[in-house]
């Protein structure tokens, strides 16, 4: 085990922060218990375990497992949004304003890993989140090695890009997983290594990078852009609730995408920060109809 001690020079939500990371209550990357918030990770050196702790003195305090423990921990400043700006965000609606200012430790952290963000984001192309987050755990734990060090019970690491490809075509139908989807995720595979470099381009340029792979849109890259390299402007369009959620929020009234792109360029370069703080301020859209019921690829 490996430790890092690190004090924050700004207002920290870490829960707020660290949460899009988790993907459904039963993510076997990620929990949270009285010790702190868990999360297993690929790196470059290895697979890793952090807990991520926060004293009452304000320190954040991380301890590492695994062949990948030092790379976590170098990179725990971004994960927890230390290159990120909210300060120079400004808000053009009162419900953001208030948003902001009930909110002023959230921030957008960077993971520095594409991989692990972009399995889980290509899941849940098209489905509900109930559906991709049960792919996401079949997957995890049938087919991922488990949490290197004392970790919560069933805790797994994300599935590298080898064990992906070695997935057999009933086991991905097993796993609720249909063509389409399972054909984005080998193609992004067998280019994984590649797909690394949209960190270090970051922006716009990151997310053209990773829509080189068939099968993988924008609303894919932008949620891989939110959480790999913290990207304030990275509008997940083409998403089911947000474009209504928006506005519903801001216009008072349900918007597509053209319409929500309008509404949200006063806040570009920001316009990500903008939904999140709609996401977070407790708004309620309207309800009119029913939900989109969850499919099960396994009986097909």
């Amino acid at each position: 085990m490996i430790e890092r001690e690190w004090t924050p020079g700004f207002v920290l939500d870490v829960h707020g922060v660290l949460v899009p990371l988790r993907r459904g209550r039963g993510d076997p990357s990620w929990r949270q218990d009285e010790g702190g918030i868990w999360r297993t990770s690929t790196t470059p050196d290895g697979p890793a375990t952090v807990r991520i702790a926060r004293r009452t003195d304000g320190t954040v305090v991380a301890q590492g497992w695994g062949p990948g423990a030092a790379w976590e921990l170098d990179g725990l400043p971004a994960l927890l949004g230390a290159n990120d700006t909210p300060e120079t965000f400004t808000a053009h609606h009162p419900l953001i304003e208030d948003s902001a200012r009930r909110r002023p430790g959230l921030r957008f952290g960077a993971t520095r890993r594409v991989w692990d963000q972009l399995v889980p984001a290509i899941l849940e192309q098209k489905v509900t989140g109930t559906e991709a987050r049960r792919s996401w755990r079949e997957l995890a734990r049938r087919f991922a090695d488990p949490a290197p060090g004392p970790a919560p019970q069933g805790m797994r690491v994300p599935p590298t890009p080898a064990q992906l490809r070695s997935v057999p075509d009933w086991e991905w139908h097993k796993a609720g997983v249909d063509s389409a989807r399972r054909r984005a995720i080998l193609a992004a595979a067998a280019v994984a290594h590649r797909l690394e470099a949209a960190v270090e381009l970051g922006g716009e340029d990151g997310r053209i990078l990773l829509r080189k792979v068939p099968g993988i849109g924008v609303w894919t890259a932008a949620e891989v852009a939110q959480r790999a390299w913290g990207d304030p402007d990275a509008v997940s369009f083409g998403d089911f609730h947000i474009p209504t959620v928006v506005g519903w929020a801001l216009v008072g009234r349900p918007l597509d995408d053209a319409g929500m792109l309008e509404v949200l360029e006063p806040y570009r370069p920001q316009r990500q920060r903008a939904v999140r703080l709609v996401e977070v301020s407790g708004f309620q859209r309207p309800r009119f109809g029913p939900r989109f019921s969850p499919r099960d690829y396994r009986a097909m």
